[in-house]
């Protein structure tokens, strides 16, 4: 029950992210006035007249260009195999060009549904220029103007018209939410996090640039494993507030935190030949506010001479004392070493994440745990678990237990049941 795809191309800074932005009714792929801004494909449900279909936002297509220009054409060209309908997306304040035209040259080609769609139509004098781009070969101009809204309501019901399928929202809902697992990938820019994120799934889906920032939105993929459905999410590097660029980095970074957010687990990706830094450790304060599990990839490991490796692992210890013992993978995703054992990593700290305990065995533990170790002060009655995500423990006690004790309960608690290294929660009760 794969929804309809309708993928949008052209060359670059034509609107296709505000019209992405205007058919989806609101703000889900990153807009700036200059060129190149969208990298990766991005795909966004939009649902019109009780049908749903997505609509995959792609950087512009070049006929040549640099080593990035090529990877995001590339990007494109993956779409465009996928689509159920093509939207050509000129702009008639520049006029037709030649890259228009190898566009549209390259689009038909492709043997797929194309319509034209002409932007930036904001009156009756650009309305009429727009059929300058009937010699395209694309058939008659969709006009429309993405930052207005003019005509956005005709280009859907073309849209859903063309689609055919008349499928209701609440019936994609259902494969929507598919229960796969959601991990993101987050760090600083340039640490290698769309090359381990394109390791994992087994195909280029992100564009890989040794340029920082090259992410700009978070892209989703969910693959199939052994663990069962995974929802990878790569973001964008966030930096250090100072060092965000206003409009486009700002709304990048916010796409990141909103990733974080939603996801099951947090994938925490340091570059190990720079070690933990300032911003690893906020990054990590806020996975920590996040409360999911992590799991912390240093990754350029073998580029790190091996005197310097327990270094490298001291500032990890120190900077990221947020994270408590969540797991260490040193890996080098170009090459692909040590990057097979993330899977089972994750598969762990799931399980664990929701484990319940028993009613009945929890008290045992805490009966033994108190005659092992009485506490100086106070006595714990009882315990329930009240909560998963994470697993989250009440004590009631008579009196008051000291930090340290209960530290020494979470502990326990967590060799006893084992509950991994993945955040646990203990709270007290004075009866």
């Amino acid at each position: 029950m794969k929804k309809p795809q309708v993928v949008i191309v052209g060359r670059p800074n034509v609107g296709k992210s505000s019209i992405v932005n205007r058919l989806a009714g609101k703000r889900v792929a990153v807009v700036e006035e200059q060129r190149g801004v969208t990298r990766d494909r991005k795909a966004v449900e939009v649902d019109w007249r009780g049908v749903a279909f997505e609509v995959v936002d792609t950087g512009g297509w070049l006929e040549s260009g640099d080593d990035l220009e090529s990877k995001i054409s590339k990007q494109a060209e993956t779409a465009l195999a996928e689509a159920d309908l093509v939207l050509l997306v000129v702009d008639v304040t520049t006029g037709l060009v030649d890259e228009d035209t190898h566009a549209a040259r390259w689009a038909l080609r492709s043997g797929r549904p194309v319509a034209l769609v002409v932007n930036k139509v904001d009156d009756e004098l650009h309305e009429a220029a727009s059929w300058e781009f009937l010699q395209l070969g694309a058939g008659d101009p969709h006009t429309m103007s993405a930052q207005h809204g003019r005509g956005a309501g005709d280009l859907l019901d073309f849209i859903v018209d063309h689609l055919g399928e008349q499928q209701s929202a609440e019936e994609v809902a259902e494969v929507t939410d598919d229960g796969a697992l959601r991990v993101a990938i987050v760090g600083r820019p340039n640490v290698g996090k769309s090359t381990l994120f394109n390791k994992l799934i087994g195909e280029e889906r992100s564009v890989v640039h040794d340029m920082p920032g090259t992410t700009r939105d978070a892209i989703d993929t969910v693959v199939e494993t052994e663990a069962g459905l995974i929802r990878f999410i790569d973001t964008a590097g966030m930096r250090r507030r100072a060092k965000t660029e206003a409009g486009l980095e700002t709304y990048a970074v916010l796409r990141s935190l909103d990733a974080l957010d939603r996801a099951d687990i947090a994938v925490l990706v340091i570059d190990a030949t720079v070690g933990a830094t300032g911003q690893d450790q906020r990054l990590a304060e806020r996975i920590s506010a996040a409360g999911c599990p992590s799991l912390v990839v240093l990754n350029k490991w073998e580029l790190v001479p091996t005197e310097e490796r327990e270094g490298v692992l001291a500032t990890v210890g120190e900077k990221l004392a947020f994270l408590g013992d969540a797991p260490v993978m040193k890996t080098t995703a170009t090459s692909g070493k040590g990057v097979h054992r993330i899977l089972p990593a994750l598969s762990i700290a799931a399980a664990d994440y929701v484990k319940r305990v028993p009613t009945g065995a929890l008290n045992r533990a805490i009966r033994d745990l108190q005659i092992k170790q009485p506490a100086p002060t106070g006595k714990i009655r009882y315990a329930v678990q009240g909560a998963i995500e994470p697993p989250t423990f009440t004590l009631f006690i008579a009196g008051r237990l000291p930090p340290t004790y209960l530290r020494y309960v979470e502990r326990s608690l967590r060799e006893r049941f084992a509950l991994g290294s993945q955040p646990l929660r203990v709270r007290v009760r004075v009866e």
